[in-house]
């Protein structure tokens, strides 16, 4: 790893926000990030090697760092969010036991042994990708109050289970790592909450803000690697760690000022080289050489679809069913732990990516109309 190769990272990654500036369609910036790293990694260039020790480290900072701000956007806080919680809670109920019949099947037509993941995977949500779709639009509705609790709910369970399933001959120490994390983000909490409700945080953010500190900034970074080496010691994904740790800062409340902060750290260096690391990672031209995998993608990105869009059954709005469908940190921490474990080869690896992007592309088509439901 070197300061040139940094600053071609950095330079690359540009391309992800220009392909979200279209009028029509807005591609996410993460597909942009992942194409970077795939044309500059292992399907292309070979400029980048993904197993560069200080480069994947960077990385695992950066996934940390974005599943913490996608933890952080869950609107815990808002009063009107409670009254969504119960038929959000049974939509992703339901929508997990019928992805277990999907994903079992999708395994034995594809003679895998992975009917656990693949069905934890259709079974998920993105906060992550649905609310910056929603462009800051206040939720008002009662459908959209009830999409953001499922929403929350199937981002939660899903990080959770993804390390069970992917290492089944150690899921007792998976089980157990992911209780600790969850305890001491707990401890966290209470810390953070006794701080803003005694006055202290708020004497410590007029200090910082004076003398320039960002002390918040400090306290919330060394919290959240606190618990991420706490993941790491445990054997569990660093994802747990940063979406537990946002959801813990969502309860307290985020000052804008270090909201802005910690998303700028994110989106504007951690982030863009956690994702173009991913891309790096993959070797795309066994996917094209393997029409298996492609297909398997294909399956899982039109399961996770069919499934969320059955909450339309229920009377839930089919844009906002469809919306729900979307994927990202959990297939992404599946293929990155995935690889890091070898437990996925890269084709398959690849193909639950091309199944997030599928719904990912499904969201985008309907996002107007689902502003439109939930503002109304």
């Amino acid at each position: 790893m070197s300061f040139a190769l940094l600053a071609l990272i950095c330079a690359v990654a540009i391309l992800g926000p220009l392909l979200s500036l279209g009028k029509m369609l807005r591609v996410p910036v993460v597909i942009g990030e992942l194409a970077v790293g795939v044309v500059f990694g292992s399907t292309g260039f070979g400029l980048l090697d993904a197993k560069d020790p200080t480069l994947e480290f960077l990385a695992q900072i950066g996934f940390a760092l974005v599943m913490f701000v996608a933890g952080s956007h869950v609107p815990i806080r808002q009063p009107a969010m409670v009254g969504g919680l119960g038929r959000g809670a049974l939509r992703a109920i339901g929508i997990a036991v019928v992805s277990v019949p999907l994903g079992i099947g999708i395994a034995s037509f594809f003679g895998t042994d992975h009917a656990a993941l693949y069905a934890v995977l259709i079974a998920s949500s993105s906060a992550t990708i649905v609310m910056p779709a929603l462009g800051g639009a206040e939720v008002r509705s009662q459908a959209g109050l009830q999409m953001l609790a499922q929403i929350a709910i199937a981002d939660a369970l899903c990080i959770i289970a993804v390390p069970l399933v992917l290492d089944p001959a150690h899921v007792a120490r998976s089980a157990l790592g992911a209780v600790a994390v969850l305890a001491v983000a707990g401890v966290f909490f209470l810390g953070l909450n006794w701080a803003e409700r005694s006055g202290r945080q708020a004497r410590i953010r007029e200090v910082s803000k004076e003398r320039s500190l960002a002390m918040e900034l400090r306290i919330n970074l060394a919290l959240l690697f606190t618990l991420a080496a706490l993941a790491t010691a445990m054997h569990v994904s660093v994802m747990l760690a940063g979406f537990a740790m946002g959801l813990a800062v969502a309860a307290v409340g985020e000052p804008r000022r270090v909201a802005n902060q910690t998303f700028a750290l994110t989106e504007g260096f951690l982030g863009p080289i956690f994702f173009v690391w991913l891309g790096a990672s993959l070797d795309l031209r066994q996917l094209i050489a393997d029409p298996a995998a492609i297909w398997l993608g294909v399956a899982l990105g039109l399961a996770a679809l069919l499934a969320h869009g059955l909450g339309a059954l229920t009377k839930q709005p089919l844009p906002i069913a469809i919306s729900t469908a979307a994927q990202l940190g959990v297939p992404v921490g599946a293929a990155a732990l995935g690889n890091t474990m070898g437990v996925l080869g890269s084709s398959e690896a690849a193909a639950l990516l091309l199944g997030a992007l599928i719904t990912i592309g499904a969201v985008t088509l309907v996002n107007r109309r689902v502003v439109a439901l939930v503002t109304k």
